[in-house]
């Protein structure tokens, strides 16, 4: 972090270290639904696997890499990812042996330190600062967890070793798949000055279409803009992307907060008009947000329903029970009575999502913001 950034910002306070950076893991397993399927089921091994549905209306939920080489990618229609791979290998979704593993995983993370922040069954943010096993390096502590994954579970994991979550999460994705990446505090800003912004997180793809007619289209590029440029494009975004374009992030990892709303959305390659398609995806939606409901044992009042047209304007809509939601079927129902109510949609949709909130307060320990992007979709 260079003299004349610190000048500008306020100092990196993280945790409880207000005089120095913090050491934080980004671990994420490695096309985890499609390997705890290739693991338990041997006949699947070096062969290209997606989980999700095979019929005309399915979508990719993970891919191995094997059909990654094919180019299938996960929230891709299963017909695409069919013709892209003609021998790709469909299963269905088991998400009690997902949260098995990840059950797994988190206890591994834990014997290495509290400070766990989860954000989805396959990946987790870690701070390893108080070392308090002693090991003496971040690096190292972030083999010896990959190590015990491997041992005990027989998957395998990514990590990124930086000073901070952004740069963390990015440096877990370079050397992928079971590999190590480490940033070290004075290389952050030039790591991230030559990653396209489409990797920023939170920059999706109309955010780096809007980029791109503004001249800007790696991190550099992004760094060039001063703040009130950021502050006139970007609004209430501007401060976050002045920070990450110089490698600054103060956020902490929080191993516990209190939880608003549980739920997620998903961006689709390709926009879906039909009543058919949009009933479909809703039901792949519920599966996910319920398995996440009930991993956190959130219980809530209020279903909303989001929708993104083609165009990008956005509806909403949600109905709030009198008592919680009590099942599944009583949150996939009242989904889809939503739906129902909207149908015929105006304009085709390119993003749809699902969430429950006006949780009860007695849910206080969060163990990961679950508002965000399925990103195992």
């Amino acid at each position: 972090m260079t003299e004349d950034i610190q000048s500008n910002l306020p100092p990196v306070k993280s945790g409880d270290d207000e005089h120095g950076l913090r050491k934080i893991i980004h671990v994420d397993m490695d096309a985890f639904f499609a390997s705890v399927e290739q693991r338990d089921y041997p006949e699947l091994r070096g062969k290209p696997v997606a989980v999700g549905g095979s019929g005309g209306r399915g979508v990719v939920a993970a891919a191995s890499y094997e059909a990654r080489k094919f180019g299938v990618r996960s929230a891709m229609p299963s017909v695409t990812a069919k013709r892209l791979c003609p021998d790709l290998i469909f299963v269905r979704h088991r998400f009690d042996a997902y949260r098995e593993a990840s059950r797994q995983i988190r206890e591994i993370f834990h014997h290495f330190t509290p400070h766990v922040e989860p954000l989805s069954l396959d990946e987790a943010y870690l701070d390893v600062t108080d070392d308090i096993r002693g090991i003496g390096s971040a690096t190292r502590i972030a083999d010896l967890i990959r190590l015990r994954i491997k041992q005990e579970t027989n998957l395998t994991a990514s990590a990124g070793v930086s000073y901070n979550k952004f740069i963390a999460k990015l440096a877990s994705d370079q050397n992928k798949p079971d590999g190590v990446c480490v940033i070290k505090p004075g290389q952050g800003a030039a790591f991230v000055a030559a990653l396209p912004v489409r990797r920023f997180h939170g920059v999706g793809p109309k955010g780096a279409e809007k980029m791109k007619r503004l001249g800007i289209e790696i991190g550099a590029d992004l760094a060039s803009k001063n703040i009130d440029f950021m502050r006139a494009n970007f609004g209430s975004f501007a401060d976050y992307l002045y920070r990450a374009a110089r490698g600054i992030d103060l956020r902490p990892v929080r191993a516990n907060r209190i939880r608003k709303s549980v739920g997620g959305e998903r961006t689709y390659s390709e926009d879906i008009s039909s009543g058919a398609a949009l009933r479909d995806a809703l039901d792949t939606i519920v599966d996910i947000v319920w398995e996440r409901i009930e991993r956190s044992g959130s219980a809530g009042r209020t279903v909303t329903l989001k929708m993104k047209f083609n165009d990008f304007t956005q509806i909403t809509r949600a109905k709030s029970l009198v008592q919680n939601v009590p099942s599944k079927d009583i949150f996939s129902s009242t989904g889809h009575e939503l739906l129902e109510e909207l149908l015929p949609l105006p304009l085709p949709i390119r993003l749809m999502g699902l969430t429950l909130s006006n949780l009860d307060r007695g849910d206080q320990e969060e163990r990961a913001p679950d508002t965000a992007q399925l990103s195992l979709l």
